[in-house]
């Protein structure tokens, strides 16, 4: 049977982070909510220098230069994000021409030439949704074809200032290298899904009425001193059909289109959401290991237990262990280990005894709270979960590359700590908004020390440059005009449109 898994993983981090500390102070909130409720201690933050596809390229270039990979021979880059860069052209793309123009010399111009490349597009289980197509491909190569693919992560996970996203921030790019008789983890063809349409988290086209964009520049014109007549958006407004301005961009239609890198969401919604999509796919995926001869309930009917490490979606460090009570619930009902747990808390909520679907969900919250707050969940959490949260308390969210970063978070700890993981078996929970989870399991490989001893990620975490109030929200507003840290050694945008191309086309460096 043909064995397809992650053989590396490399990962970009931008180079500049706020400290929650600093943040509390400036928004007024409180810190120990923060840090000690929800697990968070800094987010990382992109340089003006930097965007989706620089951090998703100078991840994939560190994995070709760490692996000495010929670009002619990678078959595939599959992009997972979103806050993509264009609505046509796949921001794949834009990663795939610095990397050919960076490795032209070495290998000839178009080495990248016959590289599939592509976007994949579901909030933030876009690249498990990208992993997920790679490696059947991967697999579909037959006897004596090693295919080559690569799956990029990227994203900024940016937040309106004051919203109660804010806090959670976080950037990031990675890169997955999925071949034959990986190095690092193999992964069965065993999935569970569970997906339900739901608006807990998107981003929305808006639409902004042309009166509306009229009145407010006549409004600013007359606080800078300007006379204008009352009626002057009116005339402006009857005047608009017979302009010779009438095709310009504000005014081709009755609304000006406009999408907002931020989002719109529903918290609590969303962490309903990801609690109940998780759960179904995990009974999927007993199912589906069940059947395939991999999980006997009879003989040890905790498939958990099996597990030496469970990874989780990670917005923020500590929402994976908040939502995975239902799943640990799910998994040990009827067993000693859940009536023990019951014992101390008391039975579940009955649907039967609610006639209100608003309590019965908040007695359910309360309930998955009582579970967390147990000594077996608490162990469960610290021995399988815990080593997953680090990398991401100290990043924040990744949006798509939550999940992989902390699967490096994880192997790293074990790494450090001595822990022998050849062989064992990890269950990774990926979640993304709209909303779908996918439930799969990796097997530890045995040259996964070797493998991981390359990624430093902590080290270079500690070498960050920290950043001010004043930076951070001059950043977050767009108004720098030069980096913060100079780019050294990595792609960087030099800029969009101007004079040196077309209205919105993005130009890329490598800056040495």
């Amino acid at each position: 049977m043909i064995q397809v898994g992650i053989d590396d993983i490399a990962i970009h981090i931008p180079r500049l982070y706020f400290d929650i500390k600093d943040f509390a102070r400036l928004r007024g909130a409180n810190y120990d909510k923060l840090n000690k409720g929800l697990g968070l201690s800094a987010m990382a933050i992109p340089d003006i220098h930097e965007d989706t596809a620089t951090m998703g390229a100078n991840a994939v270039a560190r994995l070709i230069d760490r692996n000495a990979l010929d670009p002619r021979a990678i078959g595939r880059i599959y992009l997972g994000t979103e806050s993509a860069l264009d609505g046509s052209k796949p921001t794949a793309t834009y990663i795939m021409e610095m990397l050919e123009r960076r490795y032209s010399d070495r290998y000839g111009a178009g080495c990248f030439r016959h590289c599939d490349v592509v976007d994949l597009t579901f909030a933030c289980i876009g690249a498990v949704d990208a992993m997920h197509n790679t490696l059947d491909w991967v697999a579909r190569g037959g006897d004596g074809q090693d295919r080559l693919g690569i799956v990029v992560f990227a994203d900024n996970a940016k937040y309106d200032e004051g919203s109660s996203g804010e806090y959670t921030q976080g950037a990031g790019g990675g890169a997955m290298l999925l071949r034959r008789d990986p190095r690092l983890m193999v992964i069965p063809d065993l999935w569970g899904v569970a997906t339900m349409g739901v608006h807990d988290f998107f981003k929305p086209l808006w639409g902004v009425a042309r009166r509306t964009i009229v009145e407010s520049v006549l409004a600013l014109a007359r606080e800078t001193g300007a006379e204008l007549e009352d009626d002057a958006a009116e005339r402006i407004l009857a005047h608009l059909p017979s302009s010779s301005q009438r095709d310009a961009l504000l005014f081709e239609s009755g609304t000006l289109k406009i999408h907002k890198d931020t989002p719109v969401f529903d918290g609590q919604y969303s962490n309903r959401c990801y609690s109940q999509a998780v759960k179904q796919a995990f009974v999927q995926f007993q199912h589906q290991a069940t059947r395939a001869g991999r999980y006997d309930a009879e003989r040890d009917p905790i498939l958990t237990d099996q597990w030496s490490r469970v990874v989780l979606h990670l917005p923020y460090a500590f929402q994976g262990k908040r939502m995975f009570p239902d799943v640990f619930k799910h998994d040990r009902r009827g067993t000693e280990a859940w009536d023990a747990v019951a014992a101390e808390i008391g039975p579940e909520p009955d649907p039967d005894d609610f006639t209100d679907a608003v309590a019965l969900q908040e007695a359910q919250d309360r309930y998955r709270r009582a579970i967390s707050k147990t000594a077996q969940f608490r162990a469960f959490v610290q021995e399988k979960i815990e080593k997953g949260q680090r990398a991401s308390s100290l990043i924040g969210n990744q949006y798509t590359g939550s999940i992989f970063l902390a699967l490096m978070s994880t192997l790293e700890a074990d790494l450090n700590e001595g822990n022998d993981m050849a062989g064992a078996s990890v269950g990774l929970c990926g979640y993304g908004s709209g909303a779908k989870a996918k439930v799969f399991e990796g097997i530890i490989q045995p040259g996964w020390r070797e493998v991981v001893s390359k990624f430093q990620l902590f080290a270079r975490l500690a070498e960050r440059t920290a950043l001010d109030p004043a930076a951070y929200e001059a950043l977050h507003r767009g108004l720098r005009e030069r980096s913060v840290v100079a780019p050294t050694r990595e792609f960087a945008l030099a800029g969009v449109g101007g004079d040196e191309g077309l209205e919105g086309a993005r130009r890329y460096v490598w800056a040495d």
